[in-house]
């Protein structure tokens, strides 16, 4: 496993797609750590120095949306600026009105989920890059962890990428 923001992500192979596993202590680190496995998975060396930082922020009725929005955004990012998304930071994650009983993961008219998040941005002509062409609901999870006999529990998710 690779280490991203505090997260740790791992690609695995899928039908004809590719999936990144990944694990965080926040649920802004799992989110970090998911983006920079969509990085990975669309280059295999990245320059430390190169490119810019640039800001993003995001928003959506459930933390599952929201995970799908925010990767959404850094494909289309990477396409109209020809810059790979790298070097994942998410700031912050916030709920803005009241998030409905249970564990918060269905949205509902009331609740919208926000993201402020930075990345930076290294131009494709400096990267041999592998086209990821979308991010996918098949099979999608974000769950909490509970604490265990020998961790502190945090989050998982698991996305899958058209290729």
């Amino acid at each position: 496993m690779t280490r991203a923001q505090g997260g740790r992500f791992e690609l695995r192979d899928h039908t004809a797609d590719i999936a990144v596993a990944a694990t965080g202590d926040t649920l802004e680190a799992v989110f970090a750590a998911v983006a920079d496995g969509l990085a990975a998975a669309s280059a295999d060396d990245i320059p430390e120095a190169a490119g810019d930082r640039f800001p993003l922020s995001v928003s959506a009725e459930s933390r599952e949306a929201l995970l799908f929005d925010y990767l959404d955004e850094l494909i289309y990012e990477r396409d109209v600026r020809a810059a790979l998304p790298v070097d994942h930071r998410v700031e912050r994650i916030e709920t803005v009105g009241e998030i409905s009983p249970g564990d918060g993961t269905a949205g509902d008219d009331e609740t919208e989920w926000t993201l402020e998040a930075s990345t930076r941005g290294v131009p494709l002509d400096e990267v041999d890059a592998r086209e990821v062409k979308a991010v996918t609901y098949s099979e999608m999870r974000l769950e909490r962890v509970e604490a265990g006999a020998t961790d502190e529990g945090g989050w998982e998710a698991y996305v899958v990428f058209d290729v």
